[in-house]
């Protein structure tokens, strides 16, 4: 077959139910604890004002899901890869829906901390599998679309949690806000339980078999039913003789400083810096991070057609560099061009995880994606739990436009650990 056959073909070849059936159920499942991981955050107001607590121990306590993720988000991966996608979704979650009922039960905050730590522990388990599911059921001239509807749970679950737990909060104080995460994660653990399917093994080893020509994913889509396997052997350690997924790792890791820093401080960027009133700014904050949710889906699409991830990511870096220099800028402009130019920011920072996330479980093969998606999970995570204290601290220093500048330093530090399209074909 030719090349420009085998291109026509991929570009016709149909999606089964099956694959769109288990995207929509990975995405729920990551929305799901999503909830959960971000409940907490949305109760330091109530904490604080109305408990007693400080914004210190608060804030600790909102934390301690995203600490319990980093600790066994490889873990989960690992596990993916040897018992498949839909075990590892639906104990996940049935395990973060009754460390939320039994959080609910505890008697004083470090109880709650604890059971809090071991949902966090327990909902990663979304993240590696969720992913996995897209690289095992969708040949990689969809995958930048698959991956970016995935990567739309993040923003609704947390749209989810800002909208339902200060409501829950306020009629029933903590208990019933827990009761949130605890009813939509056991939904979801059955749901997950019951309407996933694992990829058959032949077209997961298949799916690893090296592209006859190189180019992306030519021989990545999913074997038809019956075919014999490609290869019995076990497959490659793909971090072995090659940078290229340490590198994607690390470009990850920069970016999600400015990622971070504008979803954790755009809202009160926007009050105390620039006069909105908290409704207004809550309103545009949640209007950005809808346009980021498509955008994400638009940037992956983009990906598919180009036939490549790191292309577009290399211009993801540099755009992130640009928009953060120029939120440093808005801080003295009118208010409609600095809302402007926050959404444009927060839809471009946001713009590289699809990108990463499927560059990533494509180079890794079915066979070790949940691992290196788990490797990919953590080290995201560890930086974002970094920048929330340190990038506060230099805006108390040096105040918000020197930090956004500092901030810029990181995606044009990104720009040039980015690989070349040469060295993802080689890999693929």
């Amino acid at each position: 077959m030719t090349s420009t056959a085998t291109a026509s073909a991929r570009a016709t070849a149909r999606i089964p139910a099956r694959a769109w059936i288990n995207l929509g159920l990975g995405l729920g499942a990551q929305s799901a604890g999503t909830v959960f991981i971000n409940t907490p955050a949305f109760l330091i107001l109530l904490l604080h004002t109305q408990r007693g607590l400080t914004l210190a121990e608060a804030g600790l306590l909102a934390a301690t899901p995203t600490v319990g993720m980093v600790l066994t988000l490889f873990a989960w991966g690992a596990l993916v890869d040897r018992i498949g996608e839909r075990g590892v979704i639906a104990v996940g979650l049935a395990l973060t829906s009754a460390a939320a009922f039994l959080a609910m039960t505890a008697d004083g905050y470090v109880a709650i901390g604890v059971f809090l730590l071991l949902g966090g522990m327990a909902s990663a388990s979304t993240n590696s599998a969720s992913g996995s599911l897209v690289v095992r059921w969708f040949p990689s001239s969809r995958r930048g679309l698959a991956m970016g509807i995935r990567q739309m749970a993040v923003p609704l679950g947390v749209t989810i949690a800002a909208v339902s737990v200060p409501v829950a909060a306020e009629a029933g104080g903590v208990p019933l806000a827990l009761l949130v995460p605890g009813v939509i994660a056991g939904v979801f653990a059955v749901a997950c339980g019951l309407g996933i399917r694992n990829a058959p093994a032949a077209e997961v080893r298949a799916a690893d078999a090296p592209a006859a020509s190189g180019s992306l994913g030519e021989s990545d889509a999913p074997a038809a039913p019956g075919a014999p396997a490609v290869s019995a052997a076990r497959p490659a350690n793909p971090y072995r003789g090659s940078a290229f997924l340490w590198r994607i790792h690390v470009v990850s890791v920069l970016l999600v400083v400015p990622q971070f820093t504008v979803s954790t401080f755009g809202l009160v960027w926007l009050v105390t810096e620039l006069g909105w009133t908290p409704l207004a700014a809550g309103v545009l904050v949640g209007a950005a991070q809808f346009v980021g949710a498509i955008g994400r889906i638009l940037v992956g699409v983009w990906s598919d057609r180009l036939g490549s991830r790191v292309r577009p990511l290399r211009w993801v870096a540099m755009s992130a560099g640009a928009v953060m220099l120029l939120l440093a800028l808005s801080d003295a402009a009118a208010w409609g061009a600095a809302a402007v130019v926050f959404v444009i920011a927060t839809v471009v920072v946001v713009a590289d995880n699809g990108l990463a996330f499927t560059s990533v479980a494509e180079t890794a093969g079915p066979a070790w994606s949940g691992r290196a998606l788990g490797v990919q999970n953590t080290g995201q995570y560890v930086a974002a739990s970094i920048v929330g204290p340190a990038v506060g601290a230099l805006i108390g220093l040096v105040g918000y436009p020197v930090a956004f500048v500092v901030v810029a330093l990181f995606p044009v530090a990104a720009i040039p650990l980015v690989p070349r399209m040469r060295e993802e074909r080689d890999r693929l």
